[in-house]
């Protein structure tokens, strides 16, 4: 029988590192592309991220903290979801700013193209990129319903743009868009690797 380490998160995990973000891995990485009221353009990554419906086609942000980004969904309900791959790791990385008020397109030195239905801007180079309307905007709470600083800004996605030469056969090739997905620790990143298909059952 294995030895298990074991500790209730309110009182600490005891290691080097918290495992909690390590072992719910890997993640798809939510490259937030968003305007505020007055216009100012900005970009951030988000590793709480996943799509959560397929009818509407819903996908789902956590941002611990009121960030531009969330403050800027919250006041024009509208973003860009892009697909981070692993071309542009270092300038995700780039974006991944903690200032405030600063055009991270600029920052990463990142082109951008116009969206079709909302107003905030598609990462150029990124293959896939899914303009969202605001949905819901909720604080998150803790077991007590105290109210806690994150918040989850879940979006339908009214426009999708994918690039052609990811699609073979009408069939749209994850792995070849080579996605970044995030890991544990504090500079843990993955690409799809050993892929295996499995039918699900009836």
């Amino acid at each position: 029988m294995p030895d298990f380490h074991f500790y209730e998160p309110a009182t600490g995990h005891g290691l080097a590192h918290n495992p909690l973000n390590a072992i719910v891995a890997p993640r798809p990485i939510g490259w937030v592309s968003t305007l505020s009221a007055q216009g100012k353009r900005n970009l951030a990554p988000y590793s709480f991220f996943n799509l959560i419906n397929y009818t509407p086609p819903l996908i789902a942000f956590s941002s611990i903290g009121w960030k531009d980004s969330v403050a800027n969904i919250g006041a024009t309900g509208e973003f860009v979801w892009n697909l981070a791959t692993r071309a542009q790791a270092e300038q995700v990385n780039a974006t991944a700013t903690a200032q405030r008020e600063v055009d991270e397109f600029e920052t990463a030195k990142l082109d951008t193209l116009p969206a079709t239905i909302v107003k905030p801007q598609r990462v150029a180079g990124s293959p896939v990129q899914f303009e969202c309307k605001l949905t819901q905007l909720i604080q998150l709470t803790d077991k007590d319903g105290g109210a806690i600083d994150s918040w989850l800004v879940i979006g339908e996605a009214v426009g999708i743009h994918i690039d052609t030469a990811m699609i073979e056969d009408g069939v749209y090739q994850t792995a070849k868009a080579r996605p970044i997905l995030r890991g544990g620790g504090p500079s843990d990143y993955f690409e799809p690797g050993e892929l295996f298909h499995m039918i699900r059952p009836d």
